[in-house]
Formats: structure tokens, C-alpha cells, sequence
């Protein structure tokens, strides 16, 4: 799954949930299809930029665009991460927030 995917899935779904709605409450609104909204929230696949901020905006919130400087490293992080075990995922990160005082 890209990371584009995955972002896009989460804000979807935390844009909904925040607004109280069911997806079937933002179908309505956005005229789209419950099963599409579903399958975006799961990652099966990405709305285009404008079907992404036109659903965010449906729930009564907007996404900023703008440019800024893109920073390759945090898909290499993700790309090692995704080469690890779920056990040692966790592990890492509770070793990395016990180090941050957390």
C-alpha cells in the first residue's frame, strides 16, 4: 500500500468521524457511493486530490496544499519499517519513546 493511500485513507476517516457522520451520512452528502467512501478508508485505493478535499470539506473541514520541501528519508524509515516484524515495529517504537521521555 503507498503512503499516499494510507494518508489519505486516515484523513478521510478521521474527517468523518469527527464530524459525526456514518459513511453512509457522507455518501449522502458527497453523492458518492457508501462502498467507494469504504474502500477508501480501508487503503484499497486513493481518491484523486480533488475527491479527497471535497469529502474533507463535506465534513466541515478543509486541507491546506501547499508545497514544502519533500523529505526522502521519511519513506526510507517507512520502507525499513515495512521490513520488519509487528513485534519488532512495536518494540521499536517503545524503545524510541522511552528514549524521547515519553
Amino acid at each position: 500500500m503507498r503512503a499516499e493511500t494510507v494518508r489519505s485513507a486516515a484523513l478521510i476517516r478521521e474527517a468523518r468521524l469527527r464530524a459525526g457522520l456514518s459513511q453512509q451520512e457522507l455518501a449522502a452528502r458527497s453523492g458518492k457511493d457508501r462502498t467507494v467512501i469504504a474502500r477508501w478508508e480501508q487503503g484499497s485505493v486513493a481518491p484523486s486530490i480533488d475527491t479527497l478535499v471535497e469529502l474533507v470539506r463535506v465534513c466541515g473541514f478543509d486541507i491546506p496544499l501547499e508545497l514544502v520541501v519533500y523529505d526522502s528519508a521519511q519513506d526510507e524509515r517507512a520502507a525499513e519499517l515495512q521490513m520488519l516484524s509487528p513485534e519488532r515495529r512495536v518494540n521499536r517504537l517503545l524503545g524510541r519513546r522511552e528514549r524521547e521521555g515519553g
